[in-house]
């Protein structure tokens, strides 16, 4: 089945893009999410004047990820946590807890998006990425500090 992408497609393509796929993957996944057009003459006809569109939208999206990522970088996440012996914590820092901390900051940052290979479990300065899509990516300084 011939498709044409609406949106990215991560391991697929891009927007834009005729693309093979299965049957009931574009029957079942792509069709009714929105994702995908059939790739009939019409529509190809139709994309390649969205195709500017889509451009330009997918630029603006760039543009605001990059200015959300220029105030990540400036910014510095303190997390008070109970900690043991050796500097140890009493559980795990996690995405969770910095996106919440970056909400009570004022930023918004979808905890899916912040990438932690293994939870915190210490104290002290961390550099955590932050992938924001479209080529965005930045890190922010994460300090643990001993709550008393």
């Amino acid at each position: 089945m011939k498709v044409i992408l609406r949106e990215d497609v991560s391991n697929l393509g891009k927007s834009g893009d005729v693309v093979t796929v299965r049957d009931g993957y574009g029957r079942n996944f792509l069709l009714p999410q929105g994702l995908a057009v059939l790739a009939t003459e019409r529509n190809v006809k139709q994309i390649e004047h969205q195709r500017k569109i889509i451009a330009a939208r997918n630029a603006k999206l760039a543009r605001d990820a990059q200015a959300i990522a220029d105030r990540l970088a400036a910014v510095e996440v303190v997390i008070p946590r109970h900690a043991g012996e050796a500097d140890k914590l009493f559980g795990a820092v996690t995405t969770r807890d910095i996106e919440e901390a970056l909400k009570a900051m004022g930023l918004t940052v979808d905890r899916r998006k912040i990438h932690l290979p293994d939870p915190i479990k210490a104290l002290g300065d961390y550099s955590v990425d932050v992938k924001l899509g479209h080529g965005v990516s930045t890190k922010i300084k994460v300090r643990i500090i001993a709550q008393s």
